[in-house]
């Protein structure tokens, strides 16, 4: 029997001078450097910053070994094989108040958490595990020598690298670096990122809308993505679909920023004027890739200043920003760029597609009784329809050959966990 299939060159959905989209990642990535210049930032001001240099302990954390538990320090020793045994109470260590004596035979020391162990003590027996008679207490068979107590160095060494430069601070980060004494911090300066918006038919909000007209959220989705990256921002506002002015705009954003990201004006309209623009002053490394929604997407330099035309469509506008723009940043701020988390789950709806591009549809990732992955679609996914995003908790991502999948299949997801 003869296959009726056509050949994927065939298909609707298909464009041969489209890019593949971890092809078109790994260009814009291997074109870019970490920015230059390094800032000296207090640890407070570190949060989200990226390590400049690495980091290397000076002090061994903890500083000295202590209690991990309230209860009675002792030697190891005089836990009994079976039975009981009877120790003196001789004093009491608190945290930043050792006890200034030593344990022996036959003794054992109250001590708080946090306490720096008495020479001659291994043991720490929790307070509940005890009876205490007065000066005395009595202690069981069922414990362990060297139980309930942290070693000195136990977290951090002296001399041991804890960062590397290319770290992206977390809140756990600055607690890290507090622990080891450090005040300040030579952190990788923030990228500059200018952004705007074309379209005669776009108004910012709080303005009238005329017949045809629309506000323009992208330039608000975007602000909120670059936010969260924590890079210096330049809203540049809505530039009317002219020519000069597009050009201008490029000109003053190429001058004062590391990249320059616009909205609109990249696909084939007549009054699309963002790639022609780049064209002429800059470089265009491509401008098509094989994905949907975010077909349209330009790429390439005005000098040193990189550019992202992304589509003027709300959702394709994201998720062309999220698989491309974001890791690009991420590079140029000096981090390290991993690739995206894929997981896989059980669709429990029928999810329609074309072959010749990879879908990113829009879904919600759950657990199901048994607690495994299962997924399910936001519902229509049209790359204006900026509910979807709303709605959903992951992209589902469809493989460039896949003519849709059946509920129950299994698919890849991308988390917007960690990632948005």
């Amino acid at each position: 029997m003869t296959d009726k299939t056509p050949p994927l060159h065939a298909c609707d959905d298909f464009d041969p001078n489209s890019l593949h989209v971890d092809e078109a990642r790994k260009r814009i990535l291997d074109t870019l450097n970490t920015v230059s210049g390094i800032e000296q930032l207090a640890v407070r001001q570190c949060l989200s910053r990226v390590l400049a240099e690495d980091i290397h302990s000076t002090i061994d954390v903890p500083s000295h070994t202590n209690s991990a538990m309230d209860g009675y320090a002792l030697q190891g020793n005089e836990i009994p094989v079976d039975g009981t045994a009877s120790l003196d109470i001789i004093g009491r260590a608190m945290a930043g108040s050792p006890f200034p004596g030593s344990v022996t035979a036959g003794q054992c020391v109250r001590i708080m958490t946090g306490a720096k162990m008495p020479p001659g003590a291994d043991t720490v027996i929790m307070q509940e595990n005890v009876t205490v008679d007065g000066e005395k207490i009595t202690i069981g068979s069922a414990h362990k020598a060297g139980q309930n107590v942290r070693q000195a160095g136990e977290d951090l060494t002296t001399g041991e690298r804890v960062f590397s430069a290319g770290k992206l601070i977390t809140p756990a980060d600055l607690g890290m670096l507090a622990s080891m004494g450090i005040a300040e911090v030579r952190m990788q300066r923030r990228v500059r990122v200018a952004f705007f918006s074309t379209g005669d038919e776009l108004r910012s909000v709080g303005q009238p809308l005329g017949d045809g007209q629309i506000y323009d959220s992208n330039r608000y989705t975007l602000h909120g993505m670059l936010t969260r990256l924590g890079v210096e921002i330049l809203d540049m506002g809505v530039i009317p679909d002219r020519r000069e002015l597009i050009e201008q705009a490029f000109h003053s954003a190429a001058a004062n920023a590391d990249v320059l990201i616009t909205s609109g004006g990249v696909s084939v309209g007549e009054a699309d004027f963002v790639k022609e623009t780049l064209e002429k002053i800059g470089e265009v490394n491509f401008w098509k890739i094989a994905m949907k929604p975010g077909r349209p997407l330009a790429v390439g330099r005005i000098g040193q200043c990189q550019f992202f035309g992304l589509p003027g469509n709300p959702v394709s506008a994201m998720v062309t920003f999220y698989q491309f723009v974001q890791p690009a940043l991420q590079r140029l701020s000096g981090q390290t760029v991993s690739p995206p988390l894929l997981l896989k789950a059980k669709t429990t709806s029928r999810l329609k597609k074309a072959p010749g591009r990879i879908d990113f549809q829009r879904g919600r990732l759950e657990t199901d009784e048994q607690g495994d992955l299962v997924v399910h679609s936001t519902g229509q996914q049209g790359s204006g329809m900026l509910s979807s995003m709303g709605k959903a908790n992951c992209f589902i991502v469809l493989p460039l050959e896949s003519k849709g999948v059946e509920a129950s299949s299994l698919v890849a997801v991308q988390p917007f966990a960690g990632l948005i």
